[in-house]
């Protein structure tokens, strides 16, 4: 299994170099970050730094979204880079939450996603497409290479990762639910007549290493309430009946009354009090070191191949450490 590292670009943008630096000496794959530019700093400019400051540690956001930027720049921002430092960019990508909704937009339809992958992809790996009737290409790439990973929670996202995205980021690390999201992705890769094996799956969730675990579900339950945005438009598109999402992710939205982007991802929040804690439980690992394996095998029989830490809180470096120490490589 392959170990990520997922950091809000807070100011001092050096301090997430620094930090990602670090992860890729302790044995980390992945380094990744958020993408609402209004709420942090420009991310791409970050990851620029991040690959000249490290060797081997493959950099992207988690995720972009088709409507803050136009699909031509992305792909040639992250052509550039992989042109600057080797093939070492991942496109993650979604429909959009904070960084539309802050400013007042929606995220995209499936269809727009579905489309921007294409061009996103295709143009920064060197071929043509049509915009707008008009034929493009980026003439100076040679021998591109951009994996797209798309991250997908209800049944049309999952069959749109399965058909086209070479990729899954599935935003909670409870086994049930991986599982049962991982099948449908793999039913759909095999229905558009693709190897489902080819699929990376990655599941990004906070881990906070510790015996305190009251301490640690506060200082994570945030996360709760950034899915609940996503569980909260599924609800909204299919109801709440099993046959289209399992209850056992949407059941728990029930009080939720709102969502404050001011404290998005942040352990603060205060849109969360409707996380209960069996939700934290499921979503996040915590804990000690043991508990945090346990709980990665059981994502890695789900099909997982990478865990990407999301370390927004006070105890960020320390758990990082943890990982280095132990828990990779009880996983290697």
């Amino acid at each position: 299994m392959d170990f990520g590292l997922v950091l809000q670009t807070d100011p001092p943008a050096w301090s997430v170099v620094d930090r990602m630096r670090r992860a890729e000496r302790l044995g980390f794959s992945h380094g990744w970050t958020f993408d609402s530019c209004v709420l942090w700093q420009e991310p791409f400019v970050i990851h620029s730094q991040i690959l000249a400051a490290t060797e081997r540690l493959v950099v992207g956001p988690m995720v972009t979204n088709p409507a803050t930027r136009d699909w031509t720049v992305t792909a040639s921002t992250f052509a550039t880079l992989n042109d600057m430092f080797g093939p070492r960019t991942v496109c993650g990508i979604g429909r959009g939450d904070s960084a539309v909704r802050v400013t007042g937009g929606r995220p995209t339809t499936l269809a727009t996603l579905e489309q921007a992958m294409r061009v996103i992809k295709e143009l920064a790996e060197g071929r043509e497409v049509q915009l707008h009737g008009t034929p493009v290409r980026l003439p100076w790439v040679r021998d591109g290479r951009l994996p797209v990973w798309m991250g997908a929670y209800g049944p049309k996202a999952l069959e749109l990762v399965g058909r086209q995205a070479d990729g899954f980021i599935l935003q909670l690390a409870d086994p049930y639910l991986t599982r049962w999201m991982v099948d449908h992705v793999r039913e759909a890769a095999r229905d558009a007549g693709r190897d489902p094996a080819s699929i990376t799956v990655c599941v990004a969730a906070p881990a906070y290493v510790g015996d305190d675990l009251d301490h640690a579900r506060e200082q994570c339950r945030w996360f709760g309430g950034m899915v609940g945005n996503h569980v909260a438009d599924l609800v909204a598109r299919y109801g709440d009946a099993a046959a289209a999402v399992p209850t056992a992710l949407t059941d728990y939205i029930r009080g939720r009354e709102g969502y404050d982007y001011s404290h998005h991802g942040r352990a603060d929040n205060p849109s969360t009090e409707f996380v209960p804690d069996e939700i934290v439980d499921r979503f996040c690992l915590l804990g000690p070191v043991q508990a945090h394996v346990a709980k990665l095998r059981e994502l890695r029989d789900a099909g997982v191949d990478q865990f990407a830490i999301y370390a927004m809180h006070d105890a960020l470096d320390s758990t990082v450490d943890a990982y280095g120490d132990a828990v990779i490589p009880a996983m290697s």
